[in-house]
């Protein structure tokens, strides 16, 4: 609905179909809903020998957008892979392929994770992934995959020194990484005061707090936004947020995060009752990656930090990132049907 209603007026200017995003849209959606319940159907543990494929696949995609003739680039970032009009964003494969890996590696051996040589291989291929990311150049995913790694390492049982060893570097990585592209330096000083440019790089971050200030407390009501009118860029995709926002206000927005924060929760529930340490990791793996990108999301929106084009996961529009949510919250629904309540104690013992 959503979708619909921000990209209705820049679908009919741009394409002559004021339904050409909603039809894309629905069929990622009929496609995603496939994958979700065949998927649920599947006994998590069968996914358990995919882990390394699912990595060594991930890597192979971000490595072919860098591959002249099927790389697909917009707005000077190539993050996509295609033939003609069909795109995939590897980016968004990649984050649920490092979850695999990571769950079957961890639950060969869960005293790995004692060690710090135990966990290198996870930080490695975490690594690989970020850089790969980041030469598209996308700071946003990147930014997600590093959390989605931490995240992991730390729901493991990594020790605490373990972790100060990891996210230290990691602090002074992000700065670094933000002076060493011009690009990055004009976003963050959009961020530090976006009316500095407002036809420039403040230009969006502007947009989106004139549609977050417009919708209120209860919204201009359903397809009345006045952003949409290709005032902000991204309505249908990244900032599609900011859409909701104005049309349903400040209790709009309340209701998405509580059910946001009803499948996280639910999710973490399901992950502590799988009768295994890899369905543990697996499950919070993937609740991980959505409730880090559902987060950076509204964060970015709302201008807490530097912009950065990154989607609301199920409901900004973009196929890839819709079919693979749907399919890993397909997994998470399968664990629940598949697994016994035991206690969380277990797992480790």
């Amino acid at each position: 609905m959503f979708v619909y209603s921000a990209s209705s007026y820049n679908a009919k200017v741009q394409y002559g179909d004021e339904f050409f995003f909603f039809k894309k849209q629905l069929i990622g959606f009929v496609i995603g809903l496939a994958c979700m319940i065949a998927v649920s159907f599947l006994p998590y543990e069968k996914l358990k020998r995919g882990g390394l494929p699912a990595l060594i696949i991930s890597l192979v995609l971000l490595a072919l957008v860098f591959v002249p003739g099927l790389s697909k680039s917009n707005y000077g970032a190539t993050r996509w892979i295609g033939f003609g009009s069909f795109t995939i964003q590897p980016s968004e494969i990649a984050k649920y392929g490092f979850v695999m890996f990571t769950a079957a590696y961890f639950a060969k051996d869960i005293g790995r994770m004692r060690k710090f040589t135990g966990i290198l291989p996870v930080l490695l291929a975490g690594i690989f992934i970020c850089i790969l990311i980041m030469l598209e150049p996308n700071m946003s995913v990147t930014m997600c995959v590093g959390a989605i790694m931490i995240g992991m390492i730390f729901l493991g049982g990594a020790s605490p020194k373990t972790l100060l060893c990891i996210c230290v570097p990691v602090l002074f990585a992000v700065p670094a990484l933000i002076i060493a592209e011009p690009y990055r330096l004009k976003r963050l000083s959009a961020y530090l005061d976006p009316w500095a440019s407002p036809r420039g790089e403040g230009y969006q971050l502007i947009q989106s707090l004139y549609a977050l200030g417009n919708g209120k407390f209860f919204g201009v009501g359903l397809f009345k936004s006045r952003q949409k009118y290709r005032f902000l860029p991204f309505a249908e995709s990244d900032f599609i947020l900011s859409i909701i926002a104005e049309e349903t206000g400040f209790f709009g927005v309340l209701l998405l995060f509580l059910l946001i924060g009803f499948v996280v929760w639910r999710g973490f529930r399901i992950a502590r009752n799988c009768r295994d340490f890899y369905g543990y990791m697996l499950v919070s793996g993937i609740i991980l990656a959505f409730a880090v990108q559902s987060a950076l999301n509204a964060l970015v929106v709302s201008g807490t930090i530097p912009p950065t084009g990154l989607p609301l996961p199920l409901i900004s529009a973009g196929n890839t990132s819709l079919i693979v949510t749907m399919t890993g919250m397909g997994v998470v629904y399968g664990a629940s049907r598949h697994t016994e309540s035991v206690s969380p104690h277990k797992i480790y013992k």
